[in-house]
């Protein structure tokens, strides 16, 4: 057995940082407010509520502004950005509701205090956590034994989702394929090794990467099963890759597909569906109203930047297959598909200098709330596909038509976690999110996807 090392799980950094970006922020609130002539902001026991009020506006802007982020946090200069815009959006979200927090104070300087207090503590703490927590140290060090066909993909996969879980190693376990794979930095061991690798490595997991588990031969089947009896944790990859990539391996799933779908209970839960549709009529209702907002400007631009009709509508497969008309703004010129069907590229010339606005800003999208009072559509749920392409990805991908399971959205876990889809390749990638969704369905994804929707929309990752 190897010496064992500490390492914090995705959910168990998130958690870090969320609750030590408070604690630095109180600490150095107290640490001012005792100090210098700063009294905007006290904590005291009568005061309470205004700590929790701080601690939600922190928890909610610092999740838009992509402070909880893992790539982002694991380098100071990448998450400096996201600290700034959460403090200034809080404190002034805090400044503009003085019947929850404290009355605005006379003096100005007390505003530059409670401003800078809490740039300062976040800074610190994110010093720490990206120069300490981020360190080797804290590493998962992983042992990879699998097939040589699997093993590339998944280390790429690993690498890109998670920078502190590190495969050192990988052992290639098919007999008849005695063939020299080389990966830069991860070295190829011999089935025999296992044990010295365990220890020279200190590797804290093993992953199996085998699609077939009749390759695995008798000795390494004895050995991880000595392993295993010791408690040393040993994982399947798909596993490992959905908790890593919250993505539904569906390329790696064979004739055993059941066991990588036992779908949400959520989605024949009456009560989740209940509450659900309703948020979808309160949020259409708010939805259509800032879109008649928003419609006066939009028509002005459409007129120069269009030139042509406003609204389009287009047909799409919903829920069970059932096909319904979507609505949009049209972003493209007119008659755009007269040859057919055509997957839309970057720097497309038959998107309009207004459409492209109105596709990085998502504007486009807000006439499908209608879609949503009428009930083809859900707020969150996969995107709609065009029939023609959902005949076409249903013949190259497996499992594609498993999204008509539920009503497609206006928004949805892939839409937040990728960008716009413009091949097979990405809604391959795409169809692997919509899958997780539809696999962990709850009220709180549909939460955390709300928030990120909000960061999409403000880092215009639109179309």
């Amino acid at each position: 057995m190897a010496k064992s090392s500490i390492h914090f799980n995705l959910s168990e950094r998130k958690i870090l940082l969320r609750v030590f970006d408070v604690l630095f922020i109180l600490f150095f609130l107290f640490f001012v407010s005792n100090t210098f002539a700063f009294d905007y902001f006290t904590i005291t026991q009568d005061k309470w509520a205004w700590v929790v009020v701080l601690i939600i506006y922190v928890s909610v802007f610092g999740s838009i502004f992509e402070m909880y982020d893992l790539q982002k946090s694991s380098k100071i200069e990448k998450i400096s950005s996201s600290i700034f815009f959460t403090v200034s959006i809080t404190v002034l979200f805090y400044l503009l509701t003085p019947f929850f927090t404290p009355e605005l104070p006379d003096n100005r300087l007390q505003i530059v205090f409670f401003f800078f207090s809490m740039l300062l503590a976040l800074f610190a703490w994110r010093f720490i956590y990206s120069n300490f927590i981020e360190s080797q140290r804290f590493f998962k060090r992983v042992l990879v034994i699998g097939e040589i066909s699997n093993i590339q993909t998944i280390i790429e996969a690993f690498k890109k989702s998670d920078p502190n879980y590190k495969i050192v190693g990988f052992i290639n376990c098919e007999m008849d394929n005695q063939e020299s794979i080389k990966f830069k930095g991860i070295k190829e061991y011999n089935p025999d090794q296992i044990h010295d690798v365990i220890t020279r490595e200190n590797v804290g997991e093993i992953v199996i990467a085998s699609y077939n588990s009749e390759n695995i031969t008798s000795d390494i089947y004895y050995t991880l099963i000595r392993l295993l009896e010791s408690g040393f944790p040993i994982k399947e990859y798909t596993q490992v890759y959905e908790e890593l990539t919250q993505r539904v391996p569906v390329q790696f799933v064979g004739k055993d597909f059941y066991k990588y779908f036992p779908f949400s209970r959520s989605n024949q839960n009456k009560l989740y569906l209940f509450f659900h549709r309703m948020f979808d009529l309160v949020v259409s209702f708010i939805g259509v109203g800032v879109a008649l907002l928003f419609l006066p400007l939009i028509l002005i631009g459409n007129t120069f930047g269009n030139r042509g009709r406003l609204f389009y509508t287009q047909e799409r497969v919903g829920k069970n297959g059932k096909m319904f008309k979507i609505i949009k703004y049209r972003t493209m010129i007119e008659n755009a598909e007269t040859k057919g069907a055509v997957w839309a590229q970057k720097g497309d010339t038959r998107i309009t200098p207004f459409g492209k606005f109105l596709r990085y800003s998502r504007l486009d999208e807000m006439p499908q709330f209608l879609n949503i009072l009428r009930g083809d559509m859900s707020f969150i749920g996969p995107r709609p596909e065009r029939p023609f392409f959902v005949k076409e990805l249903s013949q190259m991908l497996p499992f594609y038509e498993t999204r008509h399971i539920v009503k497609p959205g206006l928004t949805g876990w892939a839409q937040v976690m990728t960008r716009y889809g413009s091949s097979v390749d990405d809604s391959l990638l795409k169809l692997q999110y919509d899958l997780y969704y539809i696999k962990h369905r709850s009220f709180l994804l549909d939460f955390i996807i709300l928030i990120k929707t909000f960061s999409t929309v403000i880092y215009f990752r639109g179309q």
